[in-house]
């Protein structure tokens, strides 16, 4: 049913959001629906027809428009979370049509200040790093599966310049865009680590389980077992004094989806896919004695979450043992190891086969309920880290059993730069220490005690879990 005319309402209120929830534009030259708020160049009045619902717009022929994304608003999206990806979508589609932040708030509609808070919420980075950081990914895309000249394949991206391109490609991807187009077809290729890179803690966390089946570390080395688009491979990394030679194992070669899944999955492991710069210089005093400290990810967004639901209230040592348990049931084996089991392996076990292996009946319910939801398609939880962080909270603590706590422990494990886990007794501990406090602090001081280290809070938690393993307070850290 539409509106009744006349209607009262202004542009200006419109485009502050006042009207959103209670009506939509449809523009009939252009066949759209818009929010009340949408950046677009306001249509002219007599184009203009005003509807209740999305299902008014859609039965009159109407289709969401692109960029404000009406439709994820209806579906209950924040209007936030649909502007930012929106963006994205736009960015990702013609990164060469995005010449600086300006043009990404033009294209938004949003100042610069609104810009910024949009990219610090929603991409955990600065407006200016994200967009680095999606012309690249465009870039290395272009790199292995498209045989255009390098230099070429840099100006698409929308680098102004042959070495601008090669020294962003380096800082993101820890390779040249010539060495990463090599990775067709190789078997090994090498990451160069950056200045005052500290291996210590890396190879600590491979190293969390002696008996583990899907990794392990000794002296400087690393193996880790993959399951990737073109089969599974064991990856061994190599570290050297500003050098990391990574290494596959395996029966078959793999194409350019199985080597950019590789070569992600290395940057993860040895902590390269975020900079640690910006907060050892914002918090220099306290970051001093662990300057150049990494925080680890996990290769794949589903290991994260298993890992999160199965450590849930119990200690590190036993969740260990159960997670070796579910790999032993249902990962791929790859020679002597498995790879850790995709969600459709979870998805087929029983809630009984995992109380059989000291699952509590619930944990059961919540891994298997997890799996079941990516294998049936309702989440896509693999591409998380690349879309809005306020969003992939929502989505992982929808999921039965998943709480603040494993939702942000999972943002945090897969590259999100300020995701804190609040709630995790160890950062609890550190943070009592820290601010000399007479008893740990509850949920809400932590969160304000953790605001303090903000757009870096993944980073600070790795630190502080660190500081207070170096002072003797912690044995084990998830």
């Amino acid at each position: 049913m539409k509106l009744p005319k006349p209607f009262s309402w202004t542009r200006e209120d419109a485009r502050a959001a006042k009207f959103n929830g209670k009506f939509l534009i449809g523009v009939r030259t252009t066949g759209i629906y818009c929010l009340p708020s949408c950046p677009t160049h306001p249509p002219k009045p007599e184009n203009v027809t005003l509807f209740r619902t999305e299902a008014e717009c859609v039965a009159a022929g109407l289709r969401a428009c692109k960029r404000c994304r009406p439709d994820l608003y209806c579906r209950g999206e924040d209007e936030n979370v649909s502007l930012f990806e929106g963006l994205a979508m736009r960015v990702r589609a013609e990164p060469e049509a995005f010449a600086d932040t300006s043009a990404l708030a033009r294209s938004a509609g949003v100042s610069l200040t609104k810009l910024t808070d949009l990219f610090r919420a929603h991409a955990h980075l600065a407006p200016a790093g994200w967009l680095r950081r999606e012309r690249v990914a465009k870039a290395a895309a272009a790199l292995l599966h498209h045989d255009d000249k390098v230099v070429d394949i840099g100006f698409a991206a929308g680098f102004e310049s042959e070495s601008v391109f090669h020294r962003q490609f380096l800082a993101h991807t820890r390779m040249t865009p010539g060495a990463y187009r090599a990775l067709r077809g190789g078997q090994v290729f090498l990451i160069q680590l950056p200045a005052g890179y500290r291996a210590k803690e890396i190879l600590g966390y491979h190293a969390r389980d002696p008996e583990g089946l899907t990794e392990r570390s000794e002296g400087n080395k690393i193996w880790k077992a993959l399951a990737t688009p073109d089969g599974a491979v064991v990856l061994e990394l190599s570290l050297e004094r500003e050098r990391a030679w990574a290494r596959l194992h395996g029966d078959h070669k793999l194409g350019p989806a199985g080597m950019g899944f590789v070569h992600e999955a290395a940057l993860r492991m040895l902590g390269l896919n975020n900079e640690v710069t910006p907060f050892e210089t914002r918090h220099a005093g306290f970051a001093a004695p662990r300057k150049g400290l990494r925080l680890p990810n996990l290769p794949t967004v589903f290991d994260s979450i298993a890992w999160g639901i199965i450590g849930q209230q119990i200690n590190v040592k036993f969740a260990g043992s159960l997670r070796r348990d579910l790999i032993a049931m249902a990962g791929g084996k790859v020679g002597d190891m498995r790879a850790h089991p995709t969600p459709e392996r979870v998805a087929e076990l029983t809630i009984a086969k995992l109380h059989a292996h000291r699952y509590s009946r619930s944990k059961a319910k919540y891994l298997i309920g997890a799996a079941e939801a990516v294998a049936r398609g309702d989440l896509d939880l693999e591409g998380l880290p690349h879309g809005s962080a306020v969003a992939a909270e929502k989505k992982l603590t929808a999921l039965h059993g998943v709480g603040t706590w494993t939702a942000r422990y999972v943002l945090m494990r897969v590259g999100f730069a300020d995701a804190a886990p609040i709630g995790d007794s160890a950062l609890a501990t550190a943070l009592q220490k820290l601010h000399k406090l007479p008893e740990r602090p509850d949920h809400d001081q932590a969160a304000r005690l953790m605001e303090n280290f903000a757009p870096h809070r993944s980073l600070a938690t790795m630190h502080l879990w660190t500081y207070l393993k170096e002072d003797g307070g912690l044995k084990e850290a998830a």
